[in-house]
C-alpha cells in the first residue's frame, strides 16, 4: 500500500484552488485563503455565532479587516460572501467552527 502524502495533496488542492479567494467590494480586492490552520478553527469556535466581525477578523486577517471595516456591509452581504467562498473552495463555516465539506 502506498504512502499518503500530505504535502503531495496539498500542493494539489492548491494547485487546483490557489492560495487566496479574492472577491471585491467597491472597487477594492480583498482575500480569504482557500485553506485554513488549525489554529483558525479555534479562534472560529470561541466566537460568539452571531459575531460577524470577529469571523471577518478570523479570516481576513488584521490589515484587511480594517480596510473593509470602513466598507458599509449587511448581514445579507457577508452571508452571500460566505456562501460564494465555501461554494468554490469547499469550506463550510458552521456556526461555532470551520469544515471542509465533502
Amino acid at each position: 500500500m502506498a504512502t499518503y502524502n500530505v504535502n503531495v495533496a496539498r500542493a494539489q488542492r492548491l494547485e487546483a484552488l490557489g492560495e487566496r479567494w479574492e472577491f471585491q467590494l467597491d472597487g477594492e480586492i480583498f482575500s480569504l485563503p482557500t485553506e485554513l490552520p488549525r489554529n483558525a478553527v479555534t479562534k472560529l469556535a470561541d466566537l460568539d455565532p452571531s459575531d460577524l466581525d470577529g469571523l471577518l477578523l478570523v479570516l481576513l486577517g488584521d490589515e484587511q479587516y480594517q480596510q473593509i471595516d470602513a466598507h458599509a456591509l449587511s448581514v445579507q452581504d457577508i452571508q452571500a460572501l460566505l456562501e460564494a467562498y465555501g461554494r468554490d473552495t469547499g469550506m463550510a463555516l458552521g456556526e461555532s467552527s470551520a469544515s471542509t465539506g465533502s
